[in-house]
């Protein structure tokens, strides 16, 4: 499988592993068998920095921006966008009439349908599967599955800005506006410009860039970032403050005038007016 697929069994692996505590942010009864046969090995290869509990804290933060964001009815289409190993449409509960597109790669969505189907996994709500090669122009793909940019939306993008560079991740959000009818929210993580260049963070980064899936963007300004690309934060978060893993992060949570600090940020948007 690709590399990029490869990170997406990590990730599985990484949710497999918090769902088996005893005090487990979310269960995902399905991450253990989606991880095979490599996201185990990468758990133990890009060990450290703190890695696996962000993974369960944004897990648990995305899932909790959901329920929030569907529990008034106004939206009723969501996209998670380079979906993954994501088991989100099985294993969250979701509002009737919700329709769930996940939107990867061709390979990485017939080994996911390949897996869930020989488990007899069944989805909680309406879920679609879009093939798309997210590099070239893949709204059309999406609104082939029924996707109705008239209606309001909610986009979800975990772990990928990561992997993009600032012009890339700056045209992903221009398109998500573009895409998105009055009422839209968007929830997603993004890297500090700083982590990327800690020495602290170095021997891991440097052990993804050999992989072939380097981190390449960050900003110390998501607020910024967001409001010159077409969204409003509403939410802004790192990891250990309430609402996003407090008690659960090793690190204390470096005041937001401190500069140069490591963060890794959670956020929640809306679209810009006009």
């Amino acid at each position: 499988m690709h590399a990029v697929s490869y990170t997406a069994q990590w990730m599985a692996a990484a949710r497999a592993l918090e769902s088996e505590r005893e005090d487990a942010l979310f269960v995902d009864p399905l991450a253990r068998d989606l991880a095979e046969p490599k996201g185990f090995e990468l758990i133990d290869r890009y060990v450290g920095g703190g890695l696996l509990p962000f993974i369960s804290i944004r897990t648990r933060f995305l899932d909790d921006a959901i329920r929030d964001l569907l529990a008034d009815g106004s939206i009723q289409q969501v996209v998670l966008i380079a979906a993954g190993m994501d088991t989100r449409a099985f294993r969250l509960t979701w509002p009737k009439g919700t329709e769930v597109f996940e939107v990867d790669h061709g390979p990485l969505i017939a080994e996911k349908r390949r897996r869930l189907d020989a488990l007899g996994a069944e989805a909680a709500t309406d879920r679609r599967e879009v093939s798309a090669d997210l590099t070239q122009e893949w709204l059309p793909d999406l609104e082939k599955a029924g996707f109705d940019p008239a209606r309001p939306t909610l986009w979800i993008a975990e772990a990928l800005t990561f992997f993009l560079t600032e012009e890339q991740a700056a045209g992903l959000l221009r398109l998500l506006a573009s895409a998105s009818a009055p009422g839209s929210r968007l929830a997603f993580d993004i890297l500090g410009k700083a982590l990327l260049r800690s020495p602290f963070s170095k021997p891991f980064l440097d052990t993804l860039a050999a992989d072939g899936t380097p981190w390449i963007f960050g900003t110390d300004q998501p607020e910024e970032f967001l409001t010159a690309n077409g969204w409003s934060v509403t939410d802004l978060k790192e990891p250990g403050e309430p609402g996003a893993g407090e008690g659960r992060w090793p690190y204390e949570v470096q005041p937001r005038d401190r500069r140069h600090a490591n963060r890794l940020w959670l956020i929640r948007a809306e679209l810009a007016a006009g």
